[in-house]
């Protein structure tokens, strides 16, 4: 009997220990994953701050695209202050600083009147406009008027009309057509930018 007890006490200790090993492997092995996921944890946080930065970054991008369109429509206001006006109302006040005849207007209208109407309305025998003319006038007769069609290219065909026609009718087919005939073509000068704006500015559309 004392034999056996021998033996089975040594085997006894010798699991205790194989076990005591086996815990504290996978002790490790847990501490050594552990470290893992906090070496990740501690990594994401600067990888989302390098995400965010270049966000913020690209996200800043049309800003500054804007920003430079804007600075640049500004610089072209400062280099040429007729840019914010279109081209026909820029025609029309430079015509009128040309050839109007009062520049000390209230007012600058503006007529269309189109291929095929008569001269003289109040004449059976006025010829027609072969073309658009386009008529400026004061607000008053002694003001003046001047009909004329453009060309697009910085010249103009001025008729000799009246802004109200006046005489004995009918004059006739001939008296028209000589008028129709004899247009002035007219090279429109550039002017002064500030009168040019002034004059703009009192535009008014019949």
């Amino acid at each position: 009997m004392k034999k056996q007890t021998i033996f089975i006490y040594p085997s006894i200790a010798l699991l205790s220990f194989s076990l005591l090993m086996t815990g504290c492997s996978d002790d490790e092995a847990a501490t050594g994953n552990s470290t893992k996921v906090v070496e990740n944890s501690e990594k994401n946080p600067s990888e989302e701050q390098r995400n965010s930065s270049e966000h913020n970054v690209d996200s800043t991008k049309p800003e500054q695209k804007d920003t430079s369109s804007e600075n640049q429509e500004n610089l072209k206001e400062k280099t040429d202050p007729l840019s914010a006006y279109s081209s026909k109302k820029i025609e029309y006040a430079r015509v009128w600083l040309q050839l109007g005849l009062n520049q000390q207007i209230d007012h600058l209208y503006i007529q269309h009147i189109k291929a095929g109407t008569k001269l003289n309305p109040d004449d059976e025998t006025s010829g027609s406009y072969p073309e658009d003319v386009i008529q400026l006038a004061g607000s008053r007769l002694v003001d003046g008027s001047v009909t004329y069609s453009g060309n697009g290219n910085g010249t103009i065909n001025v008729y000799n009309v009246p802004l109200r026609w006046d005489g004995q009718y009918p004059a006739g087919e001939d008296f028209y057509k000589d008028i129709i005939k004899h247009t002035n073509l007219v090279s429109v000068d550039v002017g002064d930018d500030e009168q040019v704006i002034q004059l703009i500015k009192k535009i008014e559309k019949n």
